[in-house]
């Protein structure tokens, strides 16, 4: 890019797609945040680079839970501009005027740069990816599908919405979950919830072991995240057979560029 001037301009989400596309091949897993790009007036999308050159992309929420705060979700740079990283990314910055940033740990460069320019850093939630397939006995439970599947299908075409199900004891409901679509291609996120009388007794692994293969057999791949703070729900996850690979951290920007 030479000695050309560094600029971040203000984009769409269909102009940066390419690159979005690029990242989600390199991140190679489920993406929280991906269908906020899908969601008018939610996201302002900033190509960082020269007049003649686009470097890669930013991404910035401005509405729902970030309204009023605006908060950096995704840096991209392509990688033969990867040696202007920071000079890139303070530009983003400077033109974005992000306060702050909702990141996961495994992207890289946003992970860098949220130590290298933040502060307050803490983590919101532990992503997990499926590593595992478990033989949790059913102890008599069902797992019965509450959403209809033509209509979860529908859902997981458009990438919104849920397959929502029901695990049942005696003919009574102890507990619900499903695996909701709002992510990329092909993750889908398992939730669960078990009624306090039927805790600790093995129900909860069996009912996200169960959705997980409900999952698949849709055609998606499933994905789990929860509170560094629950312990009793990320110990079920793993007992699922869910491994923990990234953390959601979030923070403010407390250096500024240049």
């Amino acid at each position: 890019m030479g000695n050309s001037p560094l600029k971040a301009q203000l984009a769409s989400a269909e102009d940066v797609l390419p690159m979005r596309t690029r990242h989600r091949e390199e991140m190679n897993c489920q993406i929280v945040h991906d269908s906020i790009h899908r969601r008018p007036g939610w996201m302002m999308t900033y190509r960082p680079g020269t007049n003649h050159k686009t470097a890669g992309f930013g991404s910035v929420a401005v509405a729902g839970p970030w309204k009023d705060r605006p908060t950096l979700l995704e840096f991209y740079v392509l990688p033969e501009h990867r040696r202007q990283a920071f000079g890139l990314f303070e530009t983003l910055l400077g033109a974005s005027k992000a306060e702050r940033f909702e990141i996961q740990s495994n992207d890289v460069l946003p992970f860098i740069m949220a130590h290298t320019y933040g502060g307050d850093i803490v983590s919101e939630k532990i992503v997990f990816r499926d590593a595992e397939t478990t033989a949790h006995p059913s102890q008599g439970a069902r797992l019965l599908r509450s959403t209809p599947d033509t209509e979860a299908r529908q859902c997981l075409e458009r990438r919104a919405g849920s397959s929502d199900w029901t695990l049942e004891l005696d003919g009574a409901p102890i507990g619900r979950g499903g695996f909701g679509f709002h992510y990329n291609r092909p993750y889908a996120d398992i939730y669960k919830e078990i009624d306090e009388p039927y805790r600790q007794r093995g129900f909860a692994s069996y009912l996200v072991q169960e959705l997980k293969r409900e999952c698949y057999a849709m055609g998606a791949v499933p994905a789990a995240r929860c509170s560094p703070a629950n312990a009793a729900s990320y110990r079920t996850l793993q007992s699922a057979g869910f491994t923990p690979f990234a953390h959601i951290l979030i923070g403010s920007f407390s250096v500024t560029p240049g």
